[in-house]
């Protein structure tokens, strides 16, 4: 039965959704049409507990083989199958998975600055309306407390950056020849380049694909007020308890909610030198060890007063 000849495993809020897009067109590749089936995070069924919205999203879990073999049956012969499911690197039970039934494929990582990572992550649930805290750095202070009550690993802004650990761990389970090492910053500004990068990693025809989509970067800007704070309590009441409902019933009422949070639009806000300072020790030793297991320099991660575009 088909399964995956590569995988696009780490990380989220990292380009992940728009490499797995711009790769779709290469006559010589496959993608899933699920973006993220989340396959080898769970030998059984999901959970079904969790933060806001975490039991609807381990709902669209595709957890039983014969399903995920069937994602990949519509690949016309002799293309390469892949799919994108940015939680494979941070789930180290994952890699152990991954190694026992696809030993062969090809891991694509997708790395970005860590503090940068959080605050993405950070104002993704937030513009959602499912983070309660109004303050990136006491979203990430819940952090242990969400982890211990079982949160999905989305909530796990801080964690989720460890990729010194993580990578380590990826390595012993696949040979580093098996494993791509990229940049969030390189595939948004030398996009033709870095394609042609992850092509000829996959063995492909290179010079076929030169850009990626464009990024569908959300610019509404959700204010600490009253008429919002209730808004944001009415989407988690509906994160809590919607996947009770049928789809369609939950879309129709989380839609007006959404449009009115989402009145009013503006620049996306970016890491302060102060976040940075209180969260760079977090990341201190692993981006110390990221270096070591990979042998690259990510020295320009630990600057305080770096600019977020360096990711």
């Amino acid at each position: 039965m088909p399964l995956p000849d590569f995988l696009i495993a780490g990380v989220p809020k990292a380009g992940t959704t728009a490499l797995h897009a711009a790769l779709q067109p290469h006559p010589s590749l496959f993608l899933s049409a699920v973006k993220e089936p989340k396959f080898f995070l769970f030998d059984g069924p999901p959970p079904r507990h969790g933060g806001p919205g975490d039991v609807q999203t381990y709902q669209e879990h595709v957890w039983r083989r014969a399903d995920y073999e069937a994602l990949f049956a519509p690949a016309p012969p002799g293309t390469l199958r892949g799919e994108a499911t940015p939680f494979y690197l941070y789930d180290l039970k994952a890699h152990e998975r991954m190694a026992a039934l696809v030993p062969d494929a090809k891991i694509i990582l997708l790395l970005r600055d860590p503090v940068d990572r959080a605050h993405s992550n950070w104002t993704h649930l937030w513009i959602a309306g499912l983070e309660s805290e109004a303050d990136f750095l006491d979203a990430c202070r819940a952090e242990p407390a969400r982890i211990e009550a079982g949160w999905a690993d989305f909530w796990h802004y801080t964690r989720l950056g460890l990729y010194g650990s993580q990578i380590e761990s990826l390595y012993k389970h696949f040979p580093r020849e098996q494993v791509l090492l990229l940049r969030y910053r390189e595939l948004k500004d030398s996009p033709a380049v870095t394609l042609d990068r992850v092509c000829a990693f996959l063995g492909v025809e290179t010079g076929v694909l030169s850009a990626i989509p464009r990024e569908n970067v959300n610019r509404h800007v959700v204010e600490d007020n009253p008429v919002n704070a209730v808004l944001r309590r009415l989407l988690r009441a509906g994160g809590e308890f919607g996947h009770r409902f049928p789809v369609p019933a939950r879309l129709a009422a989380r839609g007006p909610l959404l449009t009115l949070l989402h009145r009013k639009q503006g620049t996306r806000p970016v890491t302060t030198p102060a976040e940075r300072a209180e969260l760079l020790p977090l990341f201190a030793d692993d981006i110390a060890l990221l270096q070591d297991v990979t042998g690259a320099r990510y020295d320009d991660w630990l600057s305080v007063d770096r600019h977020a575009k360096a990711g």
